[in-house]
């Protein structure tokens, strides 16, 4: 017995049992086969040993099995050869119907690997995570026992299954007609299996009278959905929308299909991947007239029909609402029509090779009867590859040849051909021209002067190391060739396998093995996915998100982040779930206060005045917030505190019923429920606020308006009880009396604090932890938090599954290490730090995995990459808890603080847990820990044995607290130049392991200044590269900003002119410049920096890779007032200031510290009571643009301030001219010496992401 069944060994034949190569068939014909109908079948010899072997000259073996009929494997089991060292530790599992068109098949993540033994006595069973219904199964071993050779003895576990089959031609149909004259049906359950070797056909049609249709239908090799349920404008439109799911369907292999639908909402499923969607329109029910058909459309033309190709393949359990068509027709019901329909599947196989490697592929064939008058080529192709050379062939007279390629995704013909379909290729060379023609377009003739001839061989799809004329043009193709002619004469690949024709290298024969990696698509946020053969890329234009799969938010997550990123007041995109889905929102941000206020507006800001409304017809406004209703609840559960007022002036209307105390008037809250409260924190009774303050003008009613008067009254009252903000709807009712009005006005949601970010925990013992719900990561995940501690090693956070894991871990005193394991082993990423990352200090850590790559970042650091296997497992799947400060095994343990711990957006509640956990207690100790703001503007809090300093070295500010304007004042010739100790790279620490598409996502700038000038041309800033890279920020001869950037130094630079204003106007303006990777909000070149030389202030000297507008700007220099300029972490001013005589910086003319930063204008506003701040923001894309692309963002914020907070009056000061000298005022004590700027840590990350969109 074997697994409690007993199996009956029996000897197959050969033919009909099993084959390999021919090299192989003594082994073989030793086997037998065992099954056990239909559960099992089992591979052993009459006495229970044995086992298959191939011979060692064999290339490429395989081990086939016919299971005599079509049936339903589930799981498939391997040993090695019996009593030997022969065994196979990981193999292919193709399958077939006929033996001679194969599909390799895959799991869920798309790993096509299976791991076999590690012994030749130990079963290994696979269960397919998908079922495959096949005749054939291949077993191709990739690794054995390296001491050995290959064993196998294999098991395959299944049922059976009824089959009914439809062979249509593509020109047969079947209609099943209805009983009544029309079907309308509220539910519809429609189920089939299709292949087909065509990429166009209708699978199914009907329609009715009424406008609504369905149509599902193969379109270039995917599959459209049509359906309307009583929608006119679809109805009447020419242009209808389908739904589409899955990806290369017309491979000759079965596809299952099942849609189900209930009233509106839709689920389409094809083979596992199911796409959910509603309806347009209004109807509920479809109504189709008279039938539906199957397999075509018999009578084009018809009102809303399309114009389409039938279906050319076959269809097997074609099931309708219950009904199995085929049986009916195959049965000849009445109500089934049959049109040239078979019911078998006859289908030619198309056998077609697949060209694996990009760099040694290729498939020899000799010409085939090659006859004076020249020769031909036909072929089909598909791929995924924008480059990759097709056909290659020497011609007489020598030298001449002729190669076909792919280059940049078109042929000469310009047609687009890497889009993964199949097209077909013919190259006819005769009578002094050669023709290409390309699919069904027109042909491309090129004329020749003498009759050419093929010499040699023709080389498809790569050339062999023999044939050095042929290399160097392209790389090799990689993709899927069939149907190959030369000279009409069909080349037979089965001969070309068993080296009986041509000659080949790195081929897989009888298979297409092409791969959709947009399917399903990884990239998040809507991205758009594009991809190549062995990778796929990810376009976040638009999305608000970037990184290698768009998962990671460019957004700050509250007003918080970005004061304590050093922004001002303005308007803000915040995103509050950071990676998480909800997306961002605008808001502004109030900065103004020593709370920093979240402020949501809506859509009605002015005072509203109601008359003539009752409680029969009351008085409705519903109030639209500029942040769906799921951003609302994630800010406000976010936030410390929100509060919304509410004004309510009233003459003669009451709030509530002063017989029975029901309301009158009410509101409802963010959920939609009635709240009839006008003030306070908690939701009380029905009361306003002065009875909370107990000064009513008439005690005996709990709210003004409720006395009643002919006068008018006021209620006026903050509500501020969080879980009921904000007020999404108001309803009036008592204004229909004589001289009865109301006036009232809802202010906007306000809100303060981020509790995340300083959400602390203390972890006192190595055994304890705090634990949380498993982590929701399997695609992707980012954690990041941030720790002090003076322990050399602990774990953060781990959380494990039955092989798979994930750990962030202090590994040594100065070394941050993320590991993970997802299926293809543990991967290791350490980050080591120069300094000691045990000092007591908040040190900022984050670590991310997807499907394409995982990080981790260590403060400043530079970030460690690396990337994830081409077709590697892709899903983490954890099932224990979440460890916090420690593991499961409460070993290795943390000691010391860890804040602001998010994963995928999502804040962790490290306090409220921490209260009931024994060794571990809420909050932090220090100076440097809670929300008040120490140091401002990126100045970094250094906690001491008495206190704390602020570290401003990250800082374009100086000062005790960082908050202290560094200016300097320019004449013509006055410059600063920054030379970087080191050609620096903008995206720094490029990983040899990451991919160059990613490498392009993580570019970055981030540029700010203020400055003050009346002059037009100038010069503000330039930052050069050894490359003859450079941006530049001038004033140009209208006094307008214009933005160079010059990345691409073989196309012309892309300039932004922002405004057309005129900035030179002696007043301040400040610029911020910020770029990231390829993904912020318009298009610009994928390409970064690459070791950058210096940065200069004002006028420069080396102009020679400048273009002729910059020029100008560079020879006039700057006149004026510069502060608090920044690049990226470098601060040049403040260097020139504090860092005299330093090799880094070079100061050419005169330079005197200012003031202009912290003055006000007043010279400019007088005759002016007041002014407002004024924001403008502009989005550009750059011209030269390639596939990948990034992205900047200009953001000008023109800075008036209110006259009545004017504390200093603007004096200008005149430059003290005493060249290469600079008068200082004073220098604070803190600053030391830039060398050291570069290595020092700052707790908020480096990018200044400052958005006002």
């Amino acid at each position: 017995t074997y697994n409690n069944e007993t199996l009956t060994c029996f000897t197959f034949g050969l033919s009909s049992a099993l084959w390999g190569r021919s090299t192989t068939l003594s082994a073989i014909t030793k086997l037998s086969v065992a099954c056990v109908s239909p559960s099992a079948c089992i591979f052993c010899s009459s006495s229970g040993a044995g086992g298959w072997s191939p011979m060692v000259t064999d290339q490429e073996p395989w081990l086939q099995v016919d299971l005599r009929e079509q049936m339903e494997v589930t799981a498939v089991a391997t040993q090695g050869r019996y009593d030997s060292w022969d065994w196979v530790s990981s193999y292919l599992l193709l399958y077939s119907d006929t033996g001679r068109a194969w599909k390799q098949y895959r799991h869920e993540d798309g790993v096509g690997r299976f791991v076999g033994n590690g012994n030749s006595e130990t079963i290994v069973q696979n269960k397919l995570s998908h079922p495959v219904r096949t005749r054939f199964l291949r077993f191709v071993p990739l690794d054995w026992n390296p001491s050995g050779w290959m064993g196998l003895r294999v098991e395959v576990y299944g049922c059976s299954y009824k089959s009914y089959v439809a062979d249509f031609d593509g020109r047969s149909s079947l209609l099943y007609r209805f009983n009544q004259k029309s079907m309308s049906t509220v539910k519809d359950v429609i189920s089939l299996r299709f292949k087909s070797h065509q990429a166009e056909g209708v699978l199914l049609h009907g329609e009715g009278q009424r406008g609504d249709y369905i149509t599902l239908e193969l379109h270039r090799g995917r599959l459209d959905l049509y359906l309307n349920l009583d929608d006119s404008r679809a109805r009447f439109s020419s242009h209808r929308v389908p739904v589409t799911v899955g990806s290369l369907l017309d491979d000759q292999h079965w596809h299952s299909v099942h849609i189900e639908r209930f009233n509106k909402q839709v689920n389409l499923t094809v083979d596992s991947y199911t796409q959910r969607f509603q309806t347009k329109g209004e109807g509920h029910s479809l109504e189709v007239d008279y039938e539906l058909s199957f397999g075509g459309i018999p009578l084009p033309g018809k009102p809303g029909t399309f114009l389409r190709k039938n279906f050319n393949g076959c269809m097997e359990n074609l099931y309708y609402n219950g009904i199995n068509v085929i049986d009916l027709a195959k049965r000849r019901k009445p109500q089934i029509h049959s049109g040239n329909v078979t019911f078998s599947c006859s289908q030619p196989q198309l056998v077609a090779c697949t060209f694996v490697s990009s760099s040694s592929s290729f498939l020899s064939l000799p010409s085939a009867s090659p006859g004076a008058g020249g020769f031909s080529i036909r072929f089909q192709f598909r791929t995924w590859n924008p480059e990759g050379l097709l056909l290659s062939v020497q011609l007489n007279p020598d030298p001449q040849k002729l190669r076909l390629q792919i280059s940049n995704s078109w042929l000469r013909l310009t047609l687009h051909i890497s889009d993964g379909l199949w097209h077909s290729v013919s190259l006819d060379a005769r009578n002094l021209q050669i023709t290409l023609t390309v699919d069904n377009e027109p042909s491309s003739t090129i004329e020749l002067w003498e009759q050419v001839q093929s010499r040699g061989s023709f080389y498809f799809g790569g050339c062999p190391a023999t044939a050095p004329d042929c290399q160097g043009f392209a790389p090799a193709f990689q993709g899927c060739m069939q149907l190959i002619f030369i000279n009409s004469q069909l080349m037979n690949l089965s001969h070309v396998q068993q080296g009986l024709l041509g000659n080949y290298n790195e081929l897989q024969f009888d298979t297409c093995n092409i791969k959709d990696r947009c399917l399903p698509n990884l990239c998040e946020h809507g991205a758009r996915c594009s991809q190549m053969w062995s990778s796929f890329s990810c376009d976040c234009s638009g999305t608000g998100y970037a990184g290698a799969t768009c998962h990671n938010s460019i957004y700050e997550s509250s007003c918080e982040a970005y004061k304590l990123s050093g922004s001002s007041s303005g308007f803000y995109f915040i995103d509050p779930d950071g990676s998480g889905p909800l997306g961002p929102t605008q808001v502004y941000c109030n900065m103004t206060e020593k709370k920093v206020w979240t402020v949501l507006s809506h859509n009605s800001t002015a005072p509203v005045t109601v008359q003539t409304s009752s409680l029969q017809k009351p008085h409705v406004m519903i109030f639209n917030y500029s942040a769906s209703a799921e951003q609302l609840r994630a800010i406000v559960s976010g936030s410390e505190q929100c509060q919304q007022e509410v004004v309510y002036n009233c003459r003669k209307s009451r709030l509530f019923n002063t017989k029975d105390g029901s309301p009158l008037s009410w509101w409802l809250d963010r959920e939609g429920e009635k709240r009839s409260y006008w003030g306070g924190f908690l939701p009380g009774v029905q009361q306003c606020s002065c009875s909370l303050e107990e000064n009513c003008i008439d005690m005996n009613y709990f709210c003004n308006c409720d006395a009643d008067t002919d006068t008018w009254a006021n209620d006026t009252g903050v509500l501020s009880y969080k879980d009921h903000l904000p007020v999404s709807q108001i309803v009036i009712g008592d204004t229909d009396r004589m001289g009865s009005q109301a006036v009232y006005h809802i202010g906007p949601l306000r809100c303060y604090g981020d509790r995340s970010i300083w959400n602390a925990a203390s972890f006192y013992q190595e055994s304890s932890y705090l634990y949380f719900p498993t982590l929701q990561a399997e695609l992707a995940s980012d954690i990041s938090f941030y720790f002090k501690t003076s322990a050399p090693s602990g774990v953060f956070l781990e959380n494990q599954g039955l092989k798979d894991f994930i750990r962030v871990e202090l590994s040594s005193p100065s070394v941050v290490t993320f590991s993970f394991d997802v299926g293809n082993g543990p991967a290791v990423l350490s980050v080591k730090s120069h300094v000691p990352l045990n000092d007591r200090q908040w040190h900022y850590v984050r670590a991310e995995r997807n499907a394409k790559e995982a990080s981790v970042q260590v403060d400043q650091l530079p970030l460690r990459f690396l990337e994830a296997p081409a077709d590697g497992h892709l899903r983490l799947r954890l099932s224990s808890q979440l460890f916090v400060g420690g593991t499961a095994s409460q070993q290795r343990g943390f000691l010391g603080c860890i804040r602001s711990l998010t994963v995928n957006g999502v804040s962790f509640d490290l306090e409220e847990r921490a209260k009931m956990t024994p060794g571990v207690s809420a909050g932090c100790p220090g100076y440097c820990t809670g929300s008040s703001s120490l140091c401002h503007n990126r100045g970094r809090c250094v906690e001491k044995s008495n206190g704390y300093i602020c570290d401003c070295s990250q800082s374009a500010y100086g000062g005790t607290t960082c908050n202290q304007e560094v200016s300097v004042s320019f004449d013509r010739e006055s410059s600063v130049t920054y030379t970087f100790q080191e050609p620096f790279s903008v995206m720094q620490n490029r990983s040899s392991q990451a991919s160059t598409s990613s490498t392009d996502s993580r570019a970055r700038e981030d540029v700010a200044l203020s400055f003050v000038t009346s002059q037009r041309p100038a010069m503000l800033l330039t930052v050069s590269t050894f490359s003859q890279q450079y941006i530049a920020v001038i004033l140009a001869t209208n006094g307008s900003v214009q933005i160079w950037y010059h990345l691409q130094t073989d196309k012309k630079p892309d300039v932004f002119t922002p405004t057309p204003s005129n900035l030179a106007d002696g007043r301040l303006h400040r610029i911020r410049i910020h770029r990231v990777g390829k993904n912020l909000y318009v298009q610009v070149s994928n390409t970064e920096l690459i070791l950058i030389r210096s940065l200069t202030l004002g006028k420069v000297a080396r102009m020679e890779h400048f273009d002729e507008e910059v020029i100008q700007g560079a020879s006039k220099g700057f006149i004026g007032c510069l502060s608090s300029v920044q690049f990226n972490h470098v601060a040049p001013l403040k260097v020139a200031l504090t860092n005299r005589g330093s090799s880094l910086v070079t100061i050419r003319g005169p330079l005197v510290q200012s003031n202009c930063g912290a003055l006000a204008e007043s010279h400019t506003l007088q005759g002016k009571t007041s002014t407002s701040m004024t924001l403008m923001i502009y989005l550009f894309r750059l011209t030269n643009t390639r596939k990948d692309l990034a992205v900047i963002a200009v953001v000008f914020i023109t800075v008036c301030a209110l006259a009545v907070v004017i504390r200093l009056v603007y004096q200008q000061r005149r430059a003290q001219r005493s060249s290469g000298s600079i008068k200082e005022e004073h220098r604070h004590s803190m600053y030391t010496d830039y060398r050291t700027e570069l290595h020092l840590h700052n707790p908020v990350r480096d990018s200044v992401k400052e958005y006002y969109i």
